[in-house]
């Protein structure tokens, strides 16, 4: 592993938004990720994403790397994702109808999801032995190198509140207000515990570098 701190850049969160995007990006020396990114879309307002399937095929890999993130292996994050979608066919339709903002909604979709991943995994670990982690697949190459392994071990440290906090404000980029409305809270309570998760995760990189 380089020597070279994790945390340097002098404004703490630009500097927790550049290394949560080095992790899910897959940067910093990672095999560049096949499939590039689109630039961000006004989806239901002539962008593009107005069906099941230009919404896919737009978000699905922005929306793994978000679970990954929340989760932390990206099998668990592919099949986070895949039931979303799942989801939301089942109950929109392919035209997504009644639906003004089916990215806000997948998203809102996603991050439920990884919750209720992160609660079972909580109650099949109080009941039998942590089963053995399998070998990762060739894509976890793509979005969990190495040297990303300490950011994610300092995400994990935090509560879940605070990791999905962090993660949508600070990789996904969401405002106070969407992140409130994705995850059922308050205003107040998404600012404070932004400002607290920040903190730790910070302390965390700076005894880990």
């Amino acid at each position: 592993m380089s020597a070279t701190p994790l945390l340097v850049p002098v404004h703490p969160v630009q500097g927790i938004r550049r290394l949560l995007r080095r992790v899910a990006d897959g940067r910093a020396g990672a095999v560049p990720v096949p499939v590039p990114l689109p630039p961000v879309l006004d989806v239901g307002s002539g962008s593009g994403c107005e069906d099941i399937d230009s919404l896919y095929h737009h978000r699905r890999l922005e929306l793994v790397r978000l679970a990954v993130l929340l989760v932390d292996d990206v099998p668990t994050a592919e099949d986070v994702v895949q039931d979303a979608f799942t989801a939301v066919y089942r109950r929109h339709g392919p035209r997504l109808a009644g639906l003004d903002n089916p990215e806000g909604y997948l998203r809102r979709c996603v991050v439920n999801a990884a919750r209720s991943v992160l609660r079972r995994r909580r109650t099949v670990r109080s009941y039998v032995p942590p089963r053995t982690t399998p070998a990762p697949p060739p894509e976890e190459e793509v979005l969990l190198r190495e040297e990303h392994r300490e950011v994610l071990d300092a995400l994990r440290r935090l509560t879940p509140r605070q990791r999905q906090v962090i993660v949508l404000r600070y990789w996904s980029n969401l405002s106070e207000v969407e992140i409130a409305d994705t995850l059922g809270l308050s205003r107040g309570t998404v600012k404070s515990t932004a400002s607290r998760g920040l903190a730790a995760l910070a302390r965390r990189l700076e005894e880990a570098s």
